[in-house]
């Protein structure tokens, strides 16, 4: 396995594996790993004849206020679970690599980031977009992987590859949750020991949605308050949102009539968690 920090390593790597007629599977990352990114990594070994993983902690998703100087960093601790599971190659770029002074081309998109996450970080999704197309650029994926965890930057990354008509396929992988139900996070490291109690509030409200939307509701609105009102129980949670939104263009729907996502963010101390489940219509459920 190599660890690399410049845009031409890579670049000549993968000019390579292609000379090779090797296929190559990538998995973005912001690094401090945990079962969940290796889940991705490990569904990329499987489908792809060499795996690329970027670690890096991207700047212009995080606002002002945001955890960027405190957000977790292990290269060490990252770079020996990517070679456990079988990664070739670690981009493990410094800022100014990706970003060189005088940068100012951004890549942003309109509807599928006005919503969820969107509203309460304004910047993220622009961020986000950038990146994500820049990586996308230099390692040139034939296959890219991201958890359905975050299942709105799914939906935005799958949207941004159709419109701007990138040559890859991005590939949704299952959340992977703890054995007590709480959705892995590099961001449970900040909980301390009651609050990482009090953060099962999310994963209990996700399946009180889920076995009532199961039962036959089609009303968005009875299964929003249904959830609020578990996470309302828990003093430590504060609600960011809970919302219920079309699958495909991340708008609020009234009426669980079509593929739909149930999303929330909460804070839970100073610590915003995020969670959700997607069905299709009918109650055929997919991830959680």
């Amino acid at each position: 396995m190599k660890i690399v920090e410049t845009i031409a390593e890579v670049r000549a790597q993968v000019k390579q594996w292609r000379q090779e007629g090797l296929t190559v599977g990538f998995v973005p990352t912001m690094g401090y790993l945990h079962e969940g990114h290796l889940s991705l990594i490990e569904r990329a070994r499987r489908e792809n004849d060499r795996v690329a993983v970027s670690i890096f902690v991207n700047p212009t998703q995080f606002g002002p206020n945001e955890d960027l100087a405190s957000y977790p960093r292990d290269l060490e601790h990252d770079a020996a679970l990517c070679e456990g599971v079988g990664t070739d190659l670690i981009f493990h770029p410094e800022p100014a690599e990706m970003y060189p002074e005088g940068f100012c081309s951004y890549v942003d998109m309109d509807v599928l980031t006005q919503e969820l996450c969107g509203l309460s970080r304004p910047v993220h999704f622009r961020g986000v977009c950038t990146v994500v197309s820049k990586l996308f650029h230099i390692v040139q994926p034939d296959r890219a992987y991201f958890g359905e965890k975050d299942a709105q930057q799914l939906a935005v990354i799958k949207r941004m590859v159709q419109d701007l008509n990138m040559d890859l396929e991005v590939i949704g992988c299952p959340i992977v949750r703890e054995e007590d139900g709480l959705a892995k996070s590099s961001r449970n490291t900040y909980l301390s020991p009651e609050e990482r109690r009090a953060a099962l509030v999310l994963s209990r409200s996700i399946a009180e949605g889920r076995k009532l939307a199961e039962s036959g509701e089609t009303d968005a609105e009875k299964l929003v308050q249904a959830m609020r009102a578990v996470i309302a129980e828990e003093p430590l949670a504060r609600i960011d949102y809970v919302k219920v939104v079309d699958l495909l263009t991340m708008q609020q729907i009234s009426r669980l009539d079509r593929p739909f996502l149930a999303a929330m963010a909460v804070y839970i101390g100073k610590t915003r968690l995020i969670d959700n489940f997607m069905m299709e219509t009918g109650g055929a459920g997919t991830c959680c």
